[in-house]
């Protein structure tokens, strides 16, 4: 049977990651940070380390033939940052994995990375995928176009009654469930891939985004576009005016709406499904708008 061990297995794409291998028959082995967090993973075995210190990794890969790697922080927290995570985690991960000569090495990057070069967490990240193509170990890279829950934001301002988008709203994007992206994944790295840029089903602008969720909320759409100017101003007082874990974040996701997100189309999951789900499971107070709460299904 052939073992992969999955970082970041407690995260919302690590679940995924663990299920879809337990699927395809692979023995899965989890890292975990603590114990109490592992509950419920779809994994044959856990194994508790702290990917930040190299000695507690030492060992853990012994007879491992893939490892995959979906580490990495969106808010710094804990003291510490995008480059001892993003990068200096998956760094001492990948040294382990030469050590015990594991085959293929694969990693959850994102979508534009070069354009977004300038973004902290980008940089992080793409200073590993360096790193890591310059491996003896073989490679595979993921750039995902977004996650559905990323696409939460507009379902929380339809919510509150306005969508505020920056430009005319044409930029495109193709998000994608967890689930999808772990199959595509597996998908990738069972051709053998060096890279591939993933998306979901479904294209949308970003101002179809916004009238998605207010169909979804029950409300007719009220978007305010505001000047790309806006944008810009922001990115540049973020570092000055936020606190890093939350300027850390923004910064990515304001300089990644000036861009379309498209990449190859996977998956099966629906991002109205995906909205309509959220809503009837947030309780009263979020589930009122919901068409299937009306409906009572």
């Amino acid at each position: 049977m052939k073992r992969v061990f999955i970082a970041g297995a407690t995260g919302y794409l690590g679940r995924h990651l663990c299920a879809e291998y337990q699927r395809r028959g692979w023995y899965v082995i989890a890292l975990v940070r603590h114990m109490p967090q592992a509950n419920p993973i779809a994994a044959d075995q856990l194994v508790e380390a702290q990917a930040t210190e190299p000695a507690t990794l030492d060992g853990i890969m012994t007879g491992v033939d893939l490892v995959v790697s979906c580490l990495g922080i969106t808010r710094q927290a804990d003291g510490l940052g995008y480059w001892e995570v993003d990068y200096q985690a998956n760094l001492n991960l990948l040294r382990e994995a030469e050590r015990a000569d594991v085959s293929r090495f694969a990693y959850i990057h994102v979508m534009q990375a070069h354009a977004l070069a300038h973004v902290p967490l980008v940089a992080a990240k793409s200073a590993f995928v360096e790193d890591l193509q310059r491996s003896p170990i073989a490679s595979t890279i993921i750039a995902p176009t977004g996650y559905f829950s990323d696409m939460g934001d507009f379902l929380d301002m339809a919510q509150s009654g306005r969508v505020f988008l920056f430009g005319d709203g044409r930029q495109r994007i193709n998000p994608i469930h967890g689930a999808d992206l772990a199959t595509a994944t597996a998908e990738a790295v069972s051709q053998g891939a060096d890279w591939r840029d993933v998306g979901g089903p479904e294209v949308f602008t970003h101002r179809a985004l916004a009238e998605l969720a207010f169909a979804c909320v029950g409300r007719p759409p009220r978007i305010v576009f505001l000047p790309d100017t806006v944008r810009r101003i922001a990115l540049w007082l973020l570092p000055y005016m936020a606190p890093r874990r939350i300027s850390g974040p923004a910064r990515f996701f304001l300089s990644a709406l000036a861009f379309d997100m498209v990449g190859t189309a996977h998956g099966t999951h629906s991002l109205k499904d995906h909205f309509e789900h959220r809503l009837a499971t947030a309780g009263p107070a979020r589930a009122d708008h919901s068409p299937m709460a009306r409906s009572g299904s």
